[in-house]
């Protein structure tokens, strides 16, 4: 044991004084705050320069329809054709010009904008949502139908989730949360898998190749060698995780102050603008009572499941894995050879991100259950069905049978690792490796 424990203390330390740990451990979390904060910057970034748009409207039929904006100014020309606005086109007194014809209403599919450059989505939405909305109300005119009861007929319905035991009790719940986080805490298991397995499986080719490996065995046991090796990179990531979500909150925490305190809030009066007090009132009533239950439901989930599933499925999965990837570095003597022993082991991650998708669709189905009881799935799709709600049974049994196999891999994976650490120049095939294994 004290073998194992100066093992992978020599790991722990080695990697995490290099110098491409301390910058990852950096540059991850601005990374990641990143994905965060820059669309909120864009979000909130205003335009300094109007987009000038030429609009040429035959028979004047939709004069004034279309709204000036803080990014948009509409300019409505009378006395130039088509023809001669493109001729004049780059004298760059206009960004674009936009074609409405008289039969519009008959024939959408007419209009036409010009331009230089790509026009924003969001400019030609405007556009389009503007015209349609004075077309629909000229059809409603002709038809009879008054617009203001139409839209105080229409009604827009939002479903309240609740979720109970059989003790009764209820708790206030969110698909599109429980969604969120299960999503998010099933991609970093993936990626830290992945990432932290194949160190494990380049560590010991490099031991390997460089004949260190013949001298360290001289001291310890070929299963001490690789446990020390898996754990102290284990606490490797899990100290790299630690400081990503603690790097990450602080800047999303200190963008979210700055924007905060550089933007300027809107008060009472110019809420008010075109709106009565009483409007204003109730959608700020509104706002507040959404913000609320959207709190209660954040609050309402099972954080501690959560965060306990997570730690178990993290440590679980990376240890199921990395007993494999290391069996590969000690059956190979250079990347290319790996191909062929890696394509197994990664095809059940790849399937189970690959389910995701089906998985939040119905988390409580038969493919979600089955695919959380095989132990080469269940760190991914268990923790997706974690926020959603799952029976103790079912999450006793999942880790079960991933605590059975990790040991069951653990013994194939020493087997192999203990007779390939020391072949040299052999090309190693399955049917070697099953020679190995009845040795």
């Amino acid at each position: 044991m004290n073998k194992i424990l100066f093992i992978l203390q020599r790991e722990y330390l080695t990697r995490v004084k290099k110098k491409s740990f301390i910058i990852m451990s950096f540059v991850g979390p601005l990374l990641m705050a990143a994905m965060f904060v820059i669309p909120v910057l864009v979000a909130t970034m205003e335009d300094d320069e109007q987009l000038k748009i030429a609009v040429l409207n035959e028979g004047d039929t939709y004069k004034d329809k279309l709204k000036n904006t803080e990014a948009i100014n509409f300019e409505y020309v009378k006395n130039k054709s088509l023809e001669q606005l493109k001729a004049d086109f780059f004298k760059k007194e206009f960004d674009a010009i936009l074609s409405i014809p008289s039969d519009l209403e008959s024939s959408p599919d007419k209009l036409t904008i010009y331009s230089e450059n790509q026009i924003k989505l969001s400019t030609l939405s405007y556009i389009s949502n503007s015209l349609e909305d004075e077309i629909e109300a000229k059809r409603m005119s002709i038809k009879g139908i008054n617009k203001e009861m139409l839209d105080s007929i229409k009604t827009d319905l939002s479903i309240n989730t609740i979720t109970w035991n059989e003790e009764g009790e209820e708790n206030e719940s969110s698909t599109e949360l429980s969604m969120a986080i299960g999503f998010i805490s099933a991609m970093i298991i993936y990626m830290f898998i992945f990432m932290y397995g194949a160190q494990v499986m380049r560590g010991v080719m490099e031991e390997k190749t460089g004949r260190i490996v013949e001298i360290i065995i001289s001291s310890v046991k070929p299963f001490e060698l690789m446990m020390g090796k898996i754990l102290g990179i284990a606490l490797v990531a899990l100290t790299q995780f630690a400081l990503w979500i603690v790097l990450t909150f602080a800047i999303v925490m200190g963008a979210n102050f700055a924007i905060a305190s550089g933007d300027k809030q809107p008060t009472i009066t110019e809420l008010s603008q075109g709106t009565s007090t009483a409007n204003v009132e109730q959608m700020l009533e509104k706002s507040d009572s959404g913000m609320a239950g959207i709190m209660k439901k954040i609050y309402n989930l099972p954080y501690g499941m959560i965060l306990f599933s997570f730690i178990f499925y993290f440590i679980g999965g990376y240890l199921l894995y990395a007993s494999l990837f290391a069996a590969i570095g000690g059956a190979v003597d250079n990347e290319t050879d790996t191909q062929q022993f890696m394509l197994p082991i990664t095809v059940p991650l790849i399937l189970s991100i690959i389910m995701v998708q089906a998985i939040i669709q119905n988390p409580n189905g038969s493919i979600a259950f089955w695919f959380s009881m095989i132990p080469f799935t269940s760190p991914i799709i268990m923790i997706i069905r974690v926020g959603f709600g799952v029976a103790w049974w079912e999450m006793a049994l999942s880790m079960f049978l991933l605590i059975i196999t990790f040991i069951g891999t653990t013994w194939v994976a020493a087997k192999i690792y203990r007779t390939g650490i020391l072949l040299y120049g052999k090309k190693v095939t399955y049917k070697e490796l099953w020679k190995w294994l009845k040795y």
